[in-house]
């Protein structure tokens, strides 16, 4: 077998997967829970359609023909653990896009499972955790003595209906830093720094993102802070939304809020996606004064994640998946990243300064 399939293949994410899967000549079964729209998908793409509900099963069923799944249906929360259960039973390669880091720490905790059941699983196979996952692993291999770790997004394009329905949901659990060894739940914005994204020093804070777990998984540095740039005059209003994660715990808010998003929520257009762009950076310091950065520049982060994510899939299907739990630095080499379109490795410096502030 040589067969792959995307689940959640008609929302945002899904599209571009399964747009560039097709381009590339691949013929993977694309699947989602709504009939009408799974099988309006398939036949413009010339492929074949099924409609998957996760909670009704046996899933196994649906998947013994596969060699790997790859999950785009988010919130993953919902979606990753009926169907990462049902690869077990299947023995097909479990593959995601997520970049919620709940859902990277419970498949962290199959990985044991997984690797006696002999399937591997990879989430977070998009933007969210490629540029992060491999930079924070080429500065390890700079700095093998690393103790701390600090990584920095910035993007200024459009979000997918997905990935603000997402957001939503993790607003209601604050923000997240791992500090020797552990996760930490920290109120949103927990800490602030500058940081050079190519442009001078621009104001970030702490935001909840999957490298809390891949990095260390990827690095064995257990002291790891995610920073997303934001402007200054915005780093109160995310304070405040903190204080208001009681209301968005509650569920008819949160549906509110869905029905919000699905109504107003687009995606990055076709120019945003050839046009936009965006910026990851990282730094690696030990106990001695030792310390290394890097920065990377991508295309817009969906564009990547359809490349990547199929990327991926392809390496998969061709050269296999070591058993247990994977990120993507660990499964194909910290360069996975810049080899895909549009990635460029900007800076990889040990102990030179490229006007970051000093690790504290």
């Amino acid at each position: 077998m040589d067969s792959f399939l995307v689940y959640g293949s008609y929302g945002y994410t899904g599209r571009l997967i399964a747009r560039e899967a097709a381009a590339r000549g691949r013929s993977p079964t694309l699947a989602g829970r709504d009939r009408d729209r799974v099988t309006e998908q398939a036949a413009d793409l010339g492929l074949e359609g099924r409609t998957i509900d996760l909670t009704e099963g046996p899933l196994e069923d649906e998947l013994r023909e596969f060699d790997a799944v790859l999950n785009c249906a988010g919130p993953f929360d919902r979606t990753a653990e009926p169907l990462v259960l049902a690869c077990l039973e299947s023995n097909t390669d479990y593959l995601d896009v997520t970049g919620e880091f709940p859902v990277f720490e419970r498949l962290r905790q199959y990985g044991e499972t997984a690797r006696a059941a002999g399937i591997g699983l990879l989430p977070g196979v998009g933007f969210d955790v490629v540029p992060t996952d491999c930079l924070a692993a080429m500065l390890h291999g700079e700095l093998p003595t690393a103790e701390r770790l600090r990584l920095g997004i910035k993007s200024d394009d459009e979000i997918s209906p997905g990935t603000a329905r997402t957001m939503v949901e993790l607003a209601g659990q604050g923000g997240v830093v791992r500090r020797n060894g552990r996760l930490l739940t920290v109120p949103a914005a927990y800490r602030s720094r500058k940081i050079n994204f190519g442009d001078g020093p621009e104001h970030a804070v702490t935001i909840p993102m999957g490298d809390v777990v891949t990095a260390a998984h990827s690095t064995g540095i257990e002291s790891v802070e995610v920073y997303g740039a934001v402007p200054e005059r915005g780093e109160p209003l995310l304070s405040a939304a903190d204080s208001l994660r009681w209301l968005l715990e509650r569920p008819s808010v949160e549906r509110a809020a869905t029905r919000a998003i699905d109504a107003l929520v687009d995606g990055p257009d076709g120019s945003a996606l050839a046009t936009g762009s965006a910026t990851v950076w990282g730094e690696v310091a030990d106990g001695d004064g030792g310390r290394a950065t890097g920065r990377l520049s991508t295309p817009n982060p969906y564009a990547l994640t359809a490349d990547a994510a199929v990327s991926a899939v392809e390496r998969v299907l061709e050269d296999g998946l070591e058993a247990g739990f994977r990120t993507p630095a660990s499964a194909f080499g910290a360069e996975f990243v810049t080899e895909l379109a549009g990635v460029e490795l900007d800076v990889l410096e040990s102990n030179a300064e490229v006007g970051l502030e000093p690790a504290d």
